[in-house]
């Protein structure tokens, strides 16, 4: 088996390493779970050795689709499409407990299409997912911090997340230039209320484009009357996009909201 570099195929060998990941699940038996890039299929059988009710993967790669059919026959329910294509598909026996070794070249787009769902936390229990250690560091970033940015924002507005240990390149195969890291992700069961899905997105692109300069800039491209809007939200305009607070970037986007009606 050759991992094709087009499609960020690294898989996780380690057997310590894939049964702690599987056990991080509380699988039982009654259970739906969705794994996401199972590749040759290590992680896959972790899984089954947990016993639950249903298995899906979806897997890009067809040639590993029809190993895996090969491999685990009727054990699993195997889709072979692009996990970016099939978020409409997920209506299986809910909540669903999710897998992943993402590829490298997606994962933040993958995270982002499942933040972007209606009803998450009705849909899903839990996300169990090994990033790269980059990605996974901007994701439970905190505010006043180096990696603290749009996608800790865009998270933390639906999502609990919680970094759980490191991963060393050694053990995937092939080995790659960058170490990872396993995150939970736990879907809030109250959220801001936001109509439009795409307009933290948007705010927060605004603001982080330029995030070593002071707010008075995006706060002005966005709002024609940014001084009042500043003085209502108690936000001093002398500040950078890191020191505001996930909570306060909520408030901004529900007033910009108003605006764009």
């Amino acid at each position: 088996m050759y991992p094709k570099k087009s499609l960020g195929q690294n898989f996780l060998k380690d057997s310590i390493i894939l049964s702690k990941i599987a056990d991080l699940g509380s699988i039982s038996k009654n259970d739906t779970v969705l794994e996401i890039g199972p590749g040759t299929g290590n992680l896959t059988n972790e899984l089954i050795k947990r016993n639950p009710k249903k298995l899906i993967v979806v897997e890009k790669d067809e040639y590993l689709s029809n190993m895996l059919q090969l491999k685990f026959r009727k054990k699993v329910n195997i889709i072979n499409k692009d996990i970016l294509t099939c978020f409409k598909d997920f209506r299986y026996d809910t909540p669903i407990t999710v897998y992943g070794n993402l590829p490298y070249n997606i994962s933040t787009k993958i995270l982002i299409s499942f933040l972007k769902m209606e009803n998450l936390n009705k849909i899903f229990n839990k996300f169990i997912f090994v990033f790269q250690k980059e990605v996974a560091e901007r994701i439970v970033a905190l505010e006043n911090t180096k990696n603290y940015g749009r996608l800790s924002i865009l998270t933390s507005w639906k999502m609990n997340a919680e970094k759980i240990f490191d991963i060393n390149p050694n053990y995937f195969y092939p080995i790659p230039r960058v170490w990872s890291s396993l995150i939970t992700l736990s879907p809030k069961s109250k959220i801001a209320n936001l109509k439009k899905t795409n307009c933290l997105e948007h705010v927060t692109n605004i603001f982080f484009n330029q995030r070593r300069k002071m707010i008075r800039k995006p706060m002005k491209q966005l709002f024609k009357d940014y001084e009042n809007i500043a003085k209502n939200l108690k936000l001093d305009l002398s500040l950078r996009p890191q020191n505001i607070s996930k909570t306060k970037y909520i408030e901004i986007c529900k007033i910009y909201e108003k605006l764009i009606k």
